[in-house]
């Protein structure tokens, strides 16, 4: 039996704090002037993500890791940094689940 997957899907992140996400080959965070609202194009399909998840897509930029990104939040929202690190985390392991968010490849020295 044939599945479409997204390619990064063979290879799938296990989300950490020490991960570093970025969006997988194919996928995409845009803006789209028709709907006045920020979209994610994946392979053969859009989805439309909350104001929340755009933050935490945006700094999914292959620089940052998750601890970086949780911590930029919490102090954003002045919210306990448990609460969105569990939200951070879970988003981006569904994310990745899917073969949407990959770990961004480590610079050779």
């Amino acid at each position: 039996m044939n599945t479409a997957t997204a390619p990064a899907a063979r290879r799938r992140l296990i989300v950490a704090e020490d991960s570093i996400p970025s969006l997988a080959r194919g996928t995409r965070l845009r803006y789209d002037e028709a709907r006045q609202r920020w979209v994610l194009l994946v392979p053969e399909r859009v989805m439309a993500p909350d104001e929340i998840a755009v933050e935490i897509l945006q700094l999914c930029d292959g620089q940052r890791s998750v601890a970086a990104i949780i911590d930029q939040l919490a102090a954003a929202y002045a919210a306990p940094r448990e609460e969105i690190g569990a939200d951070v985390i879970a988003m981006l392991q569904d994310l990745a689940g899917s073969g949407f968010v990959v770990e961004a490849r480590k610079a050779t020295p």
